[in-house]
């Protein structure tokens, strides 16, 4: 028997579908995938975009290492692409390895070196073993996988390390990702999420040679595959043009009607210190132009407090500009310098005391406004992907707890009339006839 594997993730949501693809590797190897208390080798899929990131992924290697069936473990991921010597320096039996499509690989050649095997190892699949990716989809049935179609990052913005870390730009070619799209039908899925460091960078190759764009890729998608909904993941709003808008307002019921922006500030000082291509202005242009081609959008964005220079009156710029938008969702980081940027070489650092006051102000204004664009969808109909039993994730990208009927099939997409919100944001409804 082989030794069995237990695959973790650290990170990003592209990081979520790579260890997926990784699992799925070792699964169709015929590696057992276990919890990580019953594993001989541990994989991990390393983060490293802030330094917190990084400290959890040491921490997570040495938990690892102490795990009962003291495991070899493999790092890989973006803390690995930056500094691999140092996490091999954690012990002996840390492997870095860079390549993830070389991570079985490496496994194989270490372990016959360990001649490791543990035949009386448990042999199921984790509970929580997400297993998506390309042919291999049919290892598992889950209703929103994601689909990674781009990889790296041109951009050089002040705050960020994931350009050295994941390299230039990259695409996949698109009848790869239709082909993976198919599969992921075949198993059971209802929505597929596209993924990407950089989403709206998307430039692949079709059967001609031709470059597509983002908007042309999905057109692809709805036009060649029976995916029941698509959704964009996390897209910078530079990247988002009329043609989008335009795709996204005349398929509103197999696009799912939510974007998450990476804005970062809405104050137009601190985005170019940022080295953010955009201004406040434009910022708000574009969500006009998005809210007047498709009405019902969920709009989400991640914002960071604190960045180095920020004075009272930005902060306010940035506290009014959100309230201004009313996004549904905010995801609020408080900064702290990355070692390795220009901005973590200022010597206008905010004090990291004010930094988390500042940070709690907007993660206060975030719940009001999730909570209000949860209101606004009562009375309204949405199609949810039905994910445990009665509850499910609407286009907006709200979660749902569908009442008055049996429990529901896994995995599909049915329309659901909103009828209340609970204090947290979570919608009610009931199945509805269209």
């Amino acid at each position: 028997m082989l030794p069995c594997v237990s695959v973790i993730n650290l990170g990003c949501r592209v990081n979520r579908v790579e260890t997926d693809r990784i699992a799925a590797d070792f699964a169709s190897a015929g590696f057992p995938i276990v919890e990580d208390l019953h594993a001989d080798l541990v994989v991990i899929n390393t983060c490293a975009v802030t330094g917190e990131a990084e400290a959890k992924t040491r921490k997570a290697i040495r938990r690892a290492l102490n795990l009962p069936r003291t495991p070899l473990v493999i790092a890989t991921g973006c803390a690995v692409n930056l500094h691999a010597e140092a996490l091999r320096s954690l012990s002996h039996r840390v492997i870095a390895e860079p390549i993830k499509t070389r991570v079985v690989s490496a496994a194989r050649k270490a372990l016959s070196l360990n001649e490791m095997s543990h035949p009386d190892a448990p042999t199921s699949y984790m509970p929580s073993g997400e297993l998506a990716s390309g042919e291999r989809a049919g290892l598992i049935r889950r209703a929103r996988p994601g689909v990674k179609i781009q990889d790296g990052c041109n951009h050089r913005c002040s705050f960020c390390i994931v350009w050295k870390a994941r390299g230039p730009e990259r695409s996949e070619p698109l009848e790869s990702v239709l082909s993976e799209i198919d599969a992921l039908v075949d198993a059971g899925a209802a929505e597929v999420v596209l993924t990407g460091v950089n989403l709206g960078a998307y430039r692949g190759l079709d059967a001609q040679g031709r470059q597509r764009s983002l908007a042309q890729l999905i057109q692809e998608i709805l036009s060649r595959t029976q995916v029941g909904r698509v959704r964009i993941s996390s897209i910078e709003p530079m990247d988002i043009d009329d043609e989008l808008i335009e795709l996204m307002g005349s398929e509103s019921e197999r696009i799912a009607p939510f974007l998450h922006l990476p804005i970062q500030s809405g104050s137009t000082t601190v985005l170019r210190r940022m080295a953010r291509p955009y201004t406040d202005t434009d910022l708000l242009q574009l969500v006009d132009a998005i809210r007047s081609s498709v009405p019902q959008i969920a709009l989400s964005a991640d914002v960071i407090l604190g960045f180095p220079g920020e004075t009272d009156e930005e902060f306010a710029s940035t506290h009014a500009f959100c309230e201004r938008v009313g996004f549904s969702r905010l995801h609020v980081f408080r900064y702290s310098p990355r070692p390795g940027t220009v901005a973590a070489n200022r010597q206008d650092q905010v004090e990291p005391a004010l930094a988390a006051s500042r940070a709690a102000a907007i993660r206060e204004l975030a719940q009001t406004m999730t909570l209000s664009d949860a209101k606004k969808r009562i009375g309204t109909v949405e199609y949810a992907a039905i994910e445990d039993g009665r509850c499910g994730t609407l286009g907006s990208f709200h979660r749902v707890r569908i009442e008055g009927t049996e429990e529901l099939s896994l995995n599909h997409l049915i329309p659901v009339a909103i009828i209340g919100c609970d204090e947290s944001g979570v919608l009610i409804g009931m199945p509805a006839h269209v």
